[in-house]
């Protein structure tokens, strides 16, 4: 049996998920979270096989989620489902070790072929991210800028787009505000962004976040 965490800040995209699932008579639903830091915790008490995790969450992220959980559990499988399929989410969270990658417009048989595939040890990549991040490999493709910050300066990004001053992005992070002010800085300057204004222009530009009332 597949030990299963949902993890999205969406309750009917929640029950949704659920409900897909409960066709799979090898999969079960051991738990479930609505932001990153109870899916901490939860991943802690209930020790799921596999995570489907959304990116976009209030607090801390996907990127900072997977980071933490990979850390103590590395062999806890992490598959993104999400709304975001272009760069530079896929390739970043990849890096940073989830087994899969799909959007929320994924068919319900694909979903549970990526569950099964991450939970032998594979890896899963869906049709549309795959075809994503295979055009961006060639030549002439925009690049974003977002390519250029790492993991955390990524989570740090995001934290600002949501209007989250720098003490509460200090403590979230268990960073030191100094460190914190210079993961800032490093971002305003790949990104040649002045203020947080222009952050979320950029952002909202290159699909890093979504135009308020998107899921």
């Amino acid at each position: 049996m597949i030990k299963l965490m949902i993890v999205d800040d969406h309750d009917l995209v929640r029950v949704g998920l659920r409900h897909i699932v409960k066709s799979a008579s090898d999969v079960l639903v051991v738990g479930e979270a609505g932001t990153g830091e109870e899916a901490i915790r939860k991943n802690r008490e209930l020790r799921p096989d596999v995570i489907l995790l959304d990116v976009s969450m209030p607090g801390l992220s996907g990127f900072e989620v997977t980071r933490r959980i990979k850390q103590s559990f590395p062999d806890t499988k992490i598959i993104i489902l999400t709304v975001h399929a272009d760069a530079p989410y896929p390739a970043q969270l990849l890096d940073a070790g989830v087994s899969g990658y799909l959007t929320k417009a994924c068919e319900a048989t694909e979903l549970l072929d990526a569950i099964h595939s991450v939970a032998k040890g594979g890896r899963y990549v869906g049709k549309e991210i795959a075809q994503q991040l295979a055009l961006s490999l060639l030549p002439g493709s925009e690049d974003s800028p977002f390519d250029e910050l790492s993991a955390r300066e990524m989570e740090v990004a995001l934290m600002l787009t949501q209007g989250m001053g720098m003490p509460k992005i200090s403590k979230v992070l268990n960073l030191s505000p100094k460190t914190v002010a210079t993961y800032k800085y490093r971002v305003y300057d790949k990104l040649q962004v002045k203020n947080e204004v222009e952050l979320v222009h950029l952002s909202l530009r290159y699909g890093i976040i979504e135009q308020e009332g998107g899921t």
